[in-house]
């Protein structure tokens, strides 16, 4: 089976393009000639690696705004580099995962990734995917004004949540959610309306939501299994829920 579906080239793009720099990682010189061809149609400069050590090299010599990475390489492997970038620098990732392989996805969710198209997959929807995901990581918008909400302190325009004064050290989708949910406390919402609402997504697997609520968990929690302020409403979603630390 064929791991893209071409068509025609013609995209146009609602994110500002100017020096917005993709790096494509994918062994498959074909693939990677295709997912190329249609990045450049939409106006983005493209670089190229092979494997998984060529991408960390390309990274360190100068920083993409987004990396697009085969989840299977020779070397090491997209989820083992993608843990490596986030120990360093908060670049956005978009895997490219084999079709029904769930393990893989969240594997490499787990591992820090933004974002994940299946094999075999249309260039235009990874496109599309791009361009969602950089959306949300640039600050070129209408600002939104900063707000407090307990010990937490959300700036919106720079991506940047403090808890206490301190900065949190989030991805791209877990500032996406985290903020979210700031922006509506004491409100249960279903993994469908984050995966809408956070995502953009209209379906998905819903994995997704689960993984992502487990690392911010993480970095947000005193007792990450034991959750105060990120809680399980069961039988529906999820509530950010301050009632304690506010008290």
């Amino acid at each position: 089976m064929a791991a893209v579906r071409t068509g025609p080239v013609q995209i146009q793009s609602a994110v500002p393009l100017v020096d917005r720099r993709i790096l494509v990682v994918e062994d498959d010189e074909t693939v990677r000639e295709v997912v190329r061809t249609y990045l450049d149609a939409a106006g983005y400069v493209v670089e190229e690696a092979a494997d998984g050590f060529a991408a960390l090299d390309a990274i360190a010599a100068r920083t993409p705004d987004l990396v697009v990475m085969d989840r299977m390489l020779p070397g090491i492997d997209g989820a083992e580099v993608c843990r490596r970038i986030r120990t360093t620098r908060d670049i956005p990732v978009i895997l490219l995962t084999a079709l029904g392989s769930q393990d893989d996805r969240i594997d490499g969710l787990e591992a820090g990734a933004d974002d994940y198209v299946t094999k075999p997959f249309s260039p235009r929807e990874l496109v599309l995917r791009v361009q969602s995901v950089l959306r949300r990581s640039l600050t070129e918008f209408a600002p939104e004004a900063p707000f407090d909400l307990g010990p937490f302190h959300l700036q919106p325009s720079a991506r940047v949540v403090q808890r206490d004064g301190v900065p949190l050290a989030l991805s791209t989708r877990e500032f996406d959610l985290f903020a979210f949910l700031l922006k509506h406390p004491r409100r249960a919402f279903t993994r469908e309306e984050l995966l809408g609402s956070v995502w953009g997504w209209q379906f998905g697997d819903l994995s997704t939501v689960t993984v992502t609520m487990r690392r911010l968990r993480e970095k947000v929690e005193a007792d990450p299994a034991d959750p105060r302020i990120l809680t399980t409403v069961w039988g529906v979603g999820y509530r950010l829920d301050l009632a304690d630390e506010s008290a």
